[in-house]
C-alpha cells in the first residue's frame, strides 16, 4: 500500500465523485478509479458503494476513513518535524559559558532572542572555566561554548570572535588611583600593588593576558591570593587584600567598597569566542551561532553609531 492510495480514497471519500476527486488531485478520473480498486483488492474489502447515480462509503470505508486520515495527518506531523529540525526549531542545544558571559549584554540578548526563535529547543545551559567549557565541546559534552580565548585552542574546535572589551583595573574605593579625575590607568601604576587573581589552574585566558601586560609594563604581579569566582575577586579587592584586573562586563556590577578604571596599556582588551567542534553539522548549533553572531554585529554597530 503507497500513501498515494491513502490521499486518492480519502479525496473520494469527502467527495463521493470521482470526477471531483480527480480533479481535485490534478489527475484524470481513470487512474483514480484503477488505484481505488487496487486498494480495495489489497484489503480485500469494498471501500465504497458504486452506483451509476452515487457513489456511498462502505460500511468498511466508514471505518477506514478516520484511520486513513491519522496515518497522513501524522505522516504529516513527521516531515514538519523533520523539516522544523533541518531549520534548528527543535531538540535540545547544549551550552558552555564562562562566569563572566552572562555580565555581558550581549550574550544574554542573543540567547534570549534564540529563546524567542526557537521556542521548542531545550536549551541546556552550563557554567564552566573557559579550560572546561572548550574541553566539553571537544568531547562532545556540549555542543557550543562561549569563553575568554584559550591558547592554545584544542585543534578539533574552531573559534568566532564575538566581541571584544577592554580589560579594567578593580580597585578600593580608598585607593589613590580611585578619584575621580582618573578615567583610566596604566598597568605599570599597580607594579607595587598585591593582586588578588584567578589561579592559573582554572584555565582562564585572563591569567595568561595579565602576565603578559605586566610584563610589558616592566614588572610581575605579586599574586597574594586566589579565588575562582570573579564576584569574590571584587569581594577581596573591596577589604583592601589588593587589586585585580577583570572585563570591563563587571564594572556594570554596583558594588560598595571598589571603582573600576579602563587599563590604558596597549592590548588591554579580551574577547568573547564562540566555539563548535570542527565536525559539528548540527542544524541546530548552525541556527544558534548565526543568531549569536547578528546579535554580535548589531551591538558592535551600535557602540560604534553611539560612540559616533
Amino acid at each position: 500500500m503507497e500513501l498515494r492510495h491513502l490521499r486518492y480514497f480519502i479525496a473520494v471519500a469527502e467527495e463521493l465523485h470521482f470526477g471531483r476527486a480527480a480533479e481535485q488531485l490534478g489527475i484524470s478520473q481513470p487512474p483514480l478509479s484503477q488505484q481505488i480498486q487496487a486498494l480495495e483488492e489489497e484489503l480485500g474489502a469494498r471501500l465504497f458503494e458504486r452506483t451509476n447515480r452515487r457513489v456511498a462509503l462502505s460500511a468498511v470505508g466508514r471505518l477506514f476513513l478516520p484511520e486513513a486520515r491519522q496515518v497522513l495527518a501524522q505522516l504529516e506531523q513527521a516531515v514538519d518535524v523533520a523539516r522544523r529540525a533541518q531549520r534548528g526549531e527543535l531538540g535540545e542545544l547544549k551550552v558552555g559559558f564562562t562566569a563572566s558571559a552572562p555580565f555581558t549584554s550581549t550574550i544574554p540578548r542573543a540567547i534570549r532572542a534564540f529563546r524567542q526563535a526557537c521556542p521548542e529547543v531545550h536549551l541546556d545551559l552550563r557554567e564552566l572555566s573557559s579550560r572546561g567549557v572548550a574541553e566539553a565541546v571537544r568531547e562532545g559534552r556540549l555542543q557550543v561554548g562561549m569563553l575568554r580565548p584559550l591558547a592554545p585552542l584544542p585543534e578539533e574546535l574552531v573559534a568566532l570572535e564575538l566581541f571584544a572589551e577592554p580589560l579594567v583595573a578593580v580597585l578600593p574605593v580608598d585607593h589613590p588611583l580611585a578619584g575621580a579625575r582618573e578615567e583610566g590607568v596604566r598597568l605599570a601604576a599597580l607594579g607595587e600593588e598585591p593582586f588578588v587573581f584567578f589561579p592559573r589552574t582554572f584555565g582562564t585566558g585572563l591569567y595568561d593576558q595579565l602576565l603578559g601586560l605586566a610584563r610589558a609594563a616592566g614588572f610581575s604581579p605579586r599574586i597574594v591570593q586566589e579565588a575562582s569566582e570573579a564576584m569574590t575577586l571584587i569581594g577581596l579587592v573591596a577589604t583592601g587584600l589588593g587589586v585585580t584586573v577583570l572585563p570591563a562586563s563587571f564594572s556594570r556590577m554596583r558594588i560598595d567598597g571598589v571603582v573600576c578604571r579602563t587599563l590604558l596599556d596597549p592590548g588591554a582588551s579580551t574577547a568573547v569566542w564562540l566555539v563548535r567542534r570542527r565536525d559539528e553539522a548540527s542544524p541546530l548549533v548552525r541556527r544558534f551561532a548565526e543568531l549569536i553572531e547578528q546579535e554580535a554585529r548589531e551591538a558592535q554597530a551600535l557602540r560604534e553609531t553611539t560612540k559616533g
